[in-house]
């Protein structure tokens, strides 16, 4: 409850004076709390100070006397520059820093000999008073006698003996004008001659704008942002707060000019090397990404910092501000119809680099892994090159999309298999599919040297679903994972290993990579691997490698939504810029119709494709009891002869069966493999007992 407010109020009245003004007083009630003068006062001052006139004000001020500070300095600094020799000696550091040992010997040099002119002056300085006495006694003498014989010409002219001094008189009274001047002067100069300086001062400071840069006008940045100069890149580095850095430039002779190679348009930007200092590592300017961007006016994703092969190097590539932000032009397989591919020879054009220049990927033999956050073109970057591959009418396509929205249904009736959706069945198909490619590329292993094959594609679109599907199979072994008996994961290492050497190859998409979604030997499998935006520098490195990361790749500094479609890519078959282990690339975007027309031409140039969207499955068998079957009365079997047992059983079921997929059925069983006088064999024994464990087992999970 607050307490009444009493306030006393005049009854003004037509003869005010103070016996008969009359007071009354009025009672306000209020809810409101009564607030203290010192708060109400405390909040003026506080509005006063945060205004922006006041604090203009203030920066204004505060300018303008640093100028002056700053331009005592550089006065200073060039004074001292003049009379003594660190001017030489901050060149030939910097020529020395550069490696430029010629240089630095010429410098060295120069300064020997500016000191050596210093010495002789100041040695003569030890005789010039005698020498400066004598001359003005002899100027003196020749000075009066020549007034004098001036004088005498004068009077002989005019005939008046008094005129002889008047040339002598006249220049007296010259010099007494000219003490009266000066008395009259000085007072004003000893005011006027300080300000005169501190304005000087003021305006080398104001040049070089020597003030800190929290004092500097807040200005509006034009949208074509600043022109990239020498002097704005020194400066953006000396800002970087790097200390070993700014001092080094603070220590050239030439404000740190020897540091930049040639500045270079490339595409919508430009690019210059910078040879960094002793003591300043590549690293050290690569954290200070954001910062070297907004020093330079531009946003962060509009600087690229890369390593090149020089040692203490970095390559900055500085995009003209806004130039990222639009679209690139159509893709060749859209503007083209007559585009055709090459599998072996030809190069898929996938879009633009940062220069402006094709970017082209060589497919030949390459396995394949592009990875990024969701909804950030992953899906139509690798369906875009499908799209150039299927032009090839060598090619063929098994294709999993667990996603299934229908983004590859356009590949319906031109893959051999077409697998679309995302739930466990799914998976299971999918796996299978990768089973049986790699049935087939052992199949080409086993044919005679030479033999030329078709590529086989085997393209799965958000292969993490298969390594999270939890599903297992009739052998207790799961599709998902990546442990040893993980079917998919096993499938795809298969491949991975053997596949590129007989054209069987193993393309995936993923998004947001981790060590369980995508293990660690699939993604090192890959020849070629591109990712576009990510969120963290660990998955960075999950996509790109450690190399491709320490080298300057950061797809984690992509913008989410803003740089969709944007990639970098560590890979051998696209042209990288030398020193480089990445290079960025700027897609094309394809929509689902134009993807559909090139699909349709791809289609004309095959005789007709049915496409399976199951995976046939044969009769179901027992594998542990097919061995059994096969080592028959026999004690034990050699590993080889079990093998070639079962493909005669069944060619289907086990035709393309290694010792793996054998040891694989057997572990956990009690029926393994071992070694009998050196060679590994099949025990009958084992499986007998291994069969009639799993029957008791069988019997006690239907009782319970």
């Amino acid at each position: 409850m607050t307490e009444n407010n009493v306030v006393p109020l005049h009854k003004p009245t037509e003869d005010r004076s103070a016996e008969d003004a009359t007071v009354t007083t009025l009672t306000v009630v209020s809810d409101a709390p009564v607030v203290p003068l010192w708060v109400r006062s405390g909040r003026a001052v506080k509005r006063l100070v945060t205004d922006d006139r006041t604090t203009t004000t203030a920066r204004a001020v505060a300018r303008h006397t640093l100028y002056v500070v700053g331009g005592t300095r550089i006065v200073s600094r060039r004074v001292w520059d003049s009379r003594t020799s660190a001017r030489y000696e901050r060149y030939m550091r910097a020529a020395e820093a550069a490696g430029n040992l010629e240089l630095a010997a010429d410098w060295e040099e120069r300064g020997q000999r500016f000191r050596d002119a210093r010495h002789r002056r100041r040695m003569d300085l030890l005789t010039s008073p005698i020498d400066a006495a004598k001359g003005a006694a002899a100027g003196v003498g020749i000075g009066v006698g020549g007034l004098l014989a001036l004088g005498i010409a004068l009077a002989v002219a005019t005939e008046d003996a008094t005129d002889v001094v008047t040339p002598l008189m006249a220049v007296i009274k010259l010099i007494a004008l000219l003490i009266t001047i000066v008395q009259v002067v000085w007072p004003y100069a000893i005011t006027i001659g300080p300000l005169l300086a501190l304005l000087g001062l003021w305006a080398v400071g104001s040049k070089q704008q020597a003030a800190p840069a929290w004092a500097m006008p807040a200005t509006v940045r034009n949208s074509e942002g600043e022109p990239i100069t020498p002097s704005t890149v020194v400066k953006a580095l000396r800002d970087l707060g790097i200390p070993a850095l700014r001092n080094a430039i603070k220590d050239m002779g030439d404000a740190g000019a020897s540091m930049l190679g040639p500045i270079t348009i490339a595409g919508c930007g430009v690019e210059v090397d910078v040879t960094l200092p002793s003591g300043v590592a590549t690293n050290e300017v690569q954290n200070k990404r954001r910062k070297l961007a907004e020093n330079l006016t531009r946003h962060e994703h509009e600087v690229f910092i890369v390593i090149p092969q020089a040692a203490r190097t970095v390559r900055l590539w500085i995009a003209d501000s806004g130039a990222l932000d639009e679209p690139i032009g159509p893709s060749p397989l859209v503007t083209d119809d007559t585009i055709t591919a090459d599998y072996a020879k030809g190069r898929a054009p996938w879009g633009q680099d940062l220069r402006g220049d094709a970017a082209a990927l060589s497919l030949y033999q390459r396995h394949l892994l592009i990875t990024g956050l969701s909804n950030q073109g992953k899906t139509v970057a690798l369906r875009s090159l499908a799209l150039w591959l299927s032009l090839d009418k060598s090619v063929q396509f098994l294709m999993g999309d667990l996603k299934g929205v229908g983004d590859w249904g356009m590949f319906d009736g031109l893959a051999d298999t077409l697998i679309q959706g995302p739930t466990d069945e799914h998976v299971i198909q999918v796996t299978e599919m990768v089973e049986g490619a790699v049935n087939e590329m052992n199949r080409r292993i086993q044919a005679p040297p030479g033999t030329v094959f078709p590529p086989l594609i085997v393209l799965v679109d958000e292969a993490q679903v298969a390594f999270m599907c939890p599903a297992k199979d009739a052998d207790k072994r799961p599709y998902g994972g990546s442990k040893a008996n993980s079917r998919y994961f096993m499938a795809v290492r298969k491949i991975h290993n053997q596949g590129r050497a007989v054209n069987v190859l193993m393309w995936q998409g993923t998004q947001d990579p981790t060590n369980e979604n995508l293990p660690k030997l699939v993604r090192e499998g890959a020849h070629t691997r591109a990712s576009l935006a990510l969120g963290t520098e660990s998955q960075a490195r999950m996509a790109l490698g450690d190399k491709a990361v320490d080298g300057g790749a950061a797809p984690n500094l992509l913008r989410p939504g803003l740089d969709r479609g944007t990639l970098v890519v560590a890979s051998d078959g696209i042209t990288v810029p030398a020193g480089q282990s990445s290079i960025t690339v700027r897609t094309h975007y394809i929509d689902d119709d134009a993807a559909q027309a090139i699909t349709d031409r791809a289609k004309a140039l095959r005789d007709g494709v049915t496409t399976l969207h199951a995976i046939e499955r044969g009769e179901d068998r027992d594998p542990l009891a097919d061995i059994a079957a096969v080592v028959g009365d026999a004690t034990r079997v050699l590993t080889q002869d079990v093998l070639k047992r079962l493909a005669a059983l069944n060619a289907d079921a086990y035709g393309g069966w290694s010792f793996l997929d054998l040891k694989r059925v057997l572990d956990g069983t009690g029926a393994e493999p071992y070694k009998s006088d050196g060679r590994m064999v099949v025990g009958r024994d084992r499986l007998a007992r291994a069969l009639a464990n799993r029957g008791d087992e069988g019997s006690a999970s239907t009782s319970e």
